[in-house]
């Protein structure tokens, strides 16, 4: 570690990046992950549970000595604790036992902890998986749970072999996942996949487990707003695997395309096709949360995805606010009541301008469109966010603003702005 760096480190955490405790695979273990944050660096966590106890735990980084600090504390406090109390280990947990780090280093003890979190649960579900083999009975037609009323369990009327299998397919992925939200906007322009990914993140930075499914066929995104260009998911047993990042899973047509500049020139069915595929057949796993960013307008990919999942839980809808975007946004809650799925709110975005010198916000549009269209609509406001010249930074640079700038001003208006989403979730974890 260079000078600079030691500066930054307590005498705790200098010892924990020097001399690593809990260093390199585990011989024998039950339960493993491996998960890249947003800086890049990524962790890796071996843990070996007997009686419902972390007996070991080891871990691996091709992170800085934060990094290294941090899973080696992550790991030293797991040991011995029970299983529940390492899955819900926190990142200020990690920090407080290291005697803190600076600001531009706190992400690395979330990485660590996002990563424990992860191996943790990969232990509880591969020791329900066995359970579920040893007991197939319990087990429906799909294979995933006893739910009588599942649409999965009967065949529909003049449905083909091949159709009811693929359904099937559909719903085992689509039954473990908790809450399935979609990003909308009437028009294009107004921040609508911003909105998107920084809720993803915010939820996962809160503890959730999150997938981000980018629906843009034509135009792509969440990759570069993320820094995952380049990358490759990879197949295994007939599945895709997502891109991981800090612990959220994201899906993409940009990852399948060999150039940033190669056009996709698809109509409606094969669109239809890859967003089939992206549900179907990606290793989603049990998430809490799937963000949809759908492309705006109300046409292919939105109606196909509302139509895919069935029974999405709501719709947050993007606007500026310009009379233009209000007229389109209208459409959107209009879409929305027609194929009933429920609008969560409108987030009016743009709303005036922070100045990064001293903070104060400057009207550059008129502002309360968003607000006018729910309250005209019937629908829930959940705020507005002003333009901040950190979120274009953030998105250049390829790292979520939220998790970037966690401490301004306008994250915490983000922050407040997804408190409701997650509101009934957070009643479900508390009973």
């Amino acid at each position: 570690m260079d000078t600079d760096a030691h500066r930054t480190l307590s005498g705790t955490a200098m010892d924990h990046a020097e001399n690593p405790r809990n260093m390199g695979p585990l011989p024998a273990f039950n339960g493993h992950a491996r998960v890249t944050g947003p800086c890049g660096d990524t962790m890796e966590v071996w843990i070996l549970v007997k009686g419902g106890k972390v007996e070991k735990a080891s871990f691996t980084t091709d992170g800085c000595g934060h990094s290294q600090a941090c899973g080696s504390m992550a790991t030293s406090l797991a040991q011995g604790v029970s299983l529940e109390e390492a899955a819900v280990m926190e990142q200020q947990d990690i920090l407080d036992a290291l005697g803190g780090l600076s600001r531009d280093h706190e992400h690395c003890a979330l990485l660590a902890a996002n990563t424990l979190r992860a191996a943790c649960e990969n232990y509880v579900h591969s020791t329900v998986q066995g359970r579920r083999k040893d007991r197939p009975e319990e087990t429906k037609a799909c294979g995933t749970c006893t739910d009588s009323s599942c649409s999965a369990r009967t065949r529909k009327e003049g449905e083909s072999d091949k159709d009811f299998e693929e359904r099937q397919r559909l719903e085992n992925r689509l039954c473990r996942i908790k809450r399935k939200i979609v990003v909308l906007s009437g028009k294009g322009g107004v921040g609508k996949s911003t909105v998107a990914v920084n809720l993803a993140v915010a939820l996962s930075m809160d503890g959730w487990t999150v997938g981000l499914l980018d629906a843009d066929i034509h135009g792509p995104s969440v990759p570069t707003m993320l820094g995952l260009e380049g990358r490759k998911p990879e197949s295994r047993d007939g599945e895709i695997l997502p891109i991981e990042i800090g612990g959220l899973k994201v899906m993409s047509i940009g990852f399948f395309l060999s150039s940033q500049d190669d056009a996709v020139i698809w109509r409606g069915p094969m669109k239809m096709g890859a967003l089939k595929q992206f549900l179907r057949d990606a290793a989603w796993g049990d998430l809490d949360f799937l963000i949809i960013d759908s492309p705006p307008g109300t046409g292919d990919e939105p109606l196909s995805i509302c139509q895919l999942i069935g029974n999405l839980d709501g719709a947050v809808i993007v606007t500026t606010p310009q009379r233009l975007a209000e007229v389109d946004v209208r459409k959107s809650i209009s879409f929305c009541r027609h194929l009933g799925v429920p609008v969560l709110g409108v987030v009016e975005n743009m709303s005036g301008f922070v100045c990064p010198r001293c903070g104060e916000v400057t009207t550059v549009f008129r502002s309360g469109a968003g607000r006018r269209i729910a309250e005209d609509m019937g629908v829930p406001f959940l705020g507005s966010i002003p333009m901040d010249p950190g979120v274009a930074e953030a998105s250049d640079e390829g790292c979520p603003f939220i998790h970037a700038y966690a401490k301004s001003a306008t994250a915490g208006i983000m922050q407040e702005i997804i408190r409701p989403i997650a509101e009934p979730s957070e009643q479900e974890r508390t009973e």
